[in-house]
This record gives C-alpha cells, structure tokens and sequence, in this order.
C-alpha cells in the first residue's frame, strides 16, 4: 500500500492506557497512516459521528475500556452503514471475548504485548478491506441513482436479459415482439451505461449485493 493511499485513510486508536495509546500512535505515524486517538469510546463516538462517510478507516480498539467497553462499541458500530473493521487489542480478554469478537466481524484480537509488525499487517488488511467495501457501496448506489431512469418495462427486460434470457425468450413471456425488445434493451444499457452484456450482468450482481 502507497504512502499516498495511506494518508486518505485514518486508523481510530480507542485505548485508555496513555503509554500504549501513545506508542500504538507513533507506530501507525511512522508507517504512514493518519491516526486519531481517543482515551475512550465516547470521544470516539463523538468524532466518529462527523467523519466523512466517503473515507476509509480502521478501529484499533480495547476491549476494556472505562466507558462503553470495546465489544458494547462493536455491537454500536456493526448496526450503522458506516461501520469500520476492528482490529481488537487486549491485555486481559480471554477466549469467550475473543470468540465473541471474531464473531461479530473483528478482523482480528492481538493479546498485549504484540509486535508493532503485527499490528501493522492486520491494519494493512482491515484498510484495504473497508476501502473495497465502501467502493462497492459507492457503485452500488450509483446503478441505483441509473436504475430509477428506467421504465417499468425496461426494469423488466433489465431483470430477464441480465439474468441471461435471451430476446426471444423474453419477447414470449411479455407477448411483444423481439424487436421490441431489442429496443427496450437498447435503452436499458444506455441508461444503464453498459458497454455490453457481461457489464449488464455485473451491474445485476453489484445491485444484488453478490460483487467480490
């Protein structure tokens, strides 16, 4: 990952411990990522509410904080669009946390002391991870934003021609003709902004949520 992708990004450090908070800080710095520390979730939260939504980040947090502890704060966070990865960090958890954790989506728990390296390889993955999923949720809405111009009928052939019926398979369930079809296909993909059949095709899956 560039220098210049890591400035874009910001990895959120909640941690109350000030030694650790400060060490974990000047880690991140050094490799390259902007980082905002907070001493607890509430100072998180509240920052977190005026963060623009188009930029992707990353939560290094502690399990045991002196407000809202950092699995209450998963839980806050996996029920919002705009929710991060979180790379999980803990000088006491024990298995139950972990799996609980790693169920609700962590990308990762490293018990304390960890290596600055690991740290840094789990951030690289969250980062990278969120910036896919925040591409793909900016594309989808955007195919949405296109799929309200089209009509109806064209919603139809949209539906029928990108779940690969052919014209005159389509023709037959509607009962007009294939030329009328082709014309209403015509459409579609302009309006769409498909270069062809297999972009079609891909637009379907983006809207149904099954893009990689």
């Amino acid at each position: 990952m560039s220098k210049d992708r890591r400035s874009r990004q910001t990895v959120f450090v909640v941690e109350d411990d000030e030694p650790m908070r400060d060490a974990l800080a000047l880690a991140l710095g050094k490799a390259g990522y902007a980082c905002e520390t907070f001493p607890d979730a509430t100072g998180f939260l509240n920052a977190f509410t005026r963060w623009p939504a188009d930029r992707s980040g990353c939560l290094v947090l502690d399990i045991f904080l002196p407000d809202i502890s950092g699995l209450d704060l998963q839980d806050r966070l996996s029920a919002t669009a705009d929710g991060l990865p979180i790379i999980f960090i803990t000088g006491r958890g024990d298995i139950p946390m972990a799996v609980r954790a790693m169920k609700g989506g962590a990308v990762d728990v490293l018990p304390k002391p960890f290596k600055a390296e690991d740290l840094l390889e789990r951030t690289a993955a969250a980062l990278c991870a969120d910036a896919k999923r925040r591409r793909i949720r900016r594309a989808r809405k955007e195919l949405r934003d296109r799929l309200v111009r089209l009509t109806p009928r064209e919603k139809q052939v949209f539906e029928r021609i990108a779940g690969g019926q052919a014209n005159k398979a389509v023709a037959i369930d509607f009962g007009i003709s294939e030329r009328t079809v082709e014309i209403h296909r015509s459409r579609v993909m302009k309006k769409m902004q498909a270069r062809n059949l297999a972009d079609l095709v891909r637009m379907k899956f983006c809207l149904e949520g099954r893009q990689n």
